[in-house]
């Protein structure tokens, strides 16, 4: 019986050793953790507030100290990132964090000065051809937030169609865009799309303001959109510039990276996001647990990374919340693409093959074809977006 006690206590005494060295360990695995954060601009930008939100939404869940995440800005896209980065590096980083496209070319060179350290970057191309161990480009399908919300706004123009505020060949999208990259095109071009599923008669007018962002521009640039006749606004641009002028002028409006419903309460309609958060935990928990992270890595709306933001009730039109959530379903389930090649003609004929840029070597030559099952396969050879079709029905006014 004696024996048999003590075998008890023992194999008690042996769980509790191993439960308190793995305690150990998984406290020893991130306590040493120090990640770096390097963004563009302050948080007066709602593109870097967002991915700020991120990373303390990733910080809170995985329990990480104040001084074991480091945020430094605003930091230009130029040599003024990499100095940011081997600061961070000095400070004990073990990862460094980018968020701008023109932040790459100095993460790739402070990654190959800095070979102990992951480095990971958002809207990056060049990851999978670099093929550095420690450097990584993350994205997320935003075109799939950006198509719902434009279901919204195909609904709000029927609405007001309806209201004999406007013809339905009056239904005209104003979008205000910052550069002319893919990554824009990709994102005005799902956000018409989604609109024109709903709204056959919707037409899109694009500027840009050739800047990630500027108040005084995006701002000019949507009274420019407003007089040429769009009943609408949404934008990929970082500040209040448009959302302000669409409020003033009872213009329905469409943000990204967040809501304006508090300021705008009359004209926001809905907004979509990245929620950046999943990718930082996981980024955390790689290197935390010695694994490899991916070169490229895409959030979707299953993962949680695609974020469509409070539908405003008092702007929307009936019925809006249900479109929605069919739409949500279906591209959760694969049966709605948003860049279905049988939605939208090029030139007035359907796109069956393309050869995109994804290889991006500056040369501005498509080498891989994306057109595959009818539909355009955005983000899925590379995290960053490299649709460029500039598709019948959008008329871009900085080339006229």
């Amino acid at each position: 019986m004696l024996k048999k006690v003590l075998s008890t206590v023992l194999a008690l005494a042996t769980v509790l050793t191993l439960c308190v060295a793995f305690a150990s360990c998984e406290k020893k695995g991130t306590e040493n953790l120090k990640v770096g954060f390097i963004f563009l601009h302050d948080d007066t930008s709602t593109y870097d507030k967002n991915f700020m939100n991120g990373a303390k939404e990733a910080q809170q869940a995985l329990g990480l100290k104040d001084d074991q995440i480091i945020f430094k800005y605003p930091v230009e896209e130029g040599k003024a990132c990499y100095d940011a980065a081997a600061d961070l590096v000095d400070q004990g980083c073990t990862i460094v964090f980018a968020d701008s496209f023109g932040h790459e070319e100095w993460m790739i060179k402070a990654a190959k000065e800095f070979p102990n350290v992951q480095f990971c970057h958002a809207t990056g191309v060049k990851a999978h051809t670099e093929k550095l161990d420690n450097y990584h480009n993350a994205f997320a399908s935003i075109y799939e937030g950006r198509y719902l919300a434009g279901i919204a706004a195909g609904l709000k123009l029927n609405e007001m169609i309806a209201a004999g505020k406007f013809t339905a060949e009056e239904a005209v999208i104003g979008y205000v865009g910052a550069f002319p990259y893919a990554e824009v095109v990709s994102g005005y071009t799902s956000f018409f799309l989604g609109a024109r599923s709903v709204c056959p008669t919707a037409t899109m007018l694009v500027d840009f303001t050739n800047s990630w962002y500027s108040v005084d521009a995006e701002r000019d640039v949507a009274e420019t959109l407003i007089s040429k006749g769009a009943k609408l606004i949404s934008q990929h641009a970082d500040s209040m510039g448009a959302p302000s002028v669409c409020e003033a002028k009872n213009v329905p409006n469409v943000f990204y990276n967040g809501d304006t419903i508090a300021t705008c309460p009359n004209t926001y309609l809905i907004a979509s996001r990245i929620n950046w958060a999943p990718y930082f935990e996981y980024m955390i928990n790689c290197v935390k647990d010695g694994k490899a992270i991916d070169t490229d890595w895409t959030g979707t709306i299953a993962t949680g990374s695609v974020v469509v933001e409070v539908l405003n009730e008092k702007v929307a039109a009936a019925g809006t919340k249900e479109a929605l959530e069919k739409a949500t379903a279906d591209l959760k389930a694969g049966t709605l693409h948003v860049f279905d090649t049988k939605t939208f003609t090029v030139d007035g004929k359907e796109v069956t093959t393309y050869l995109a840029d994804v290889d991006d070597y500056g040369d501005f030559k498509g080498e891989t074809e994306v057109i595959k099952d009818g539909y355009f396969h955005e983000s899925e050879y590379r995290s960053a977006p490299y649709f460029d079709l500039r598709i019948d029905g959008i008329t871009d006014l900085s080339a006229k």
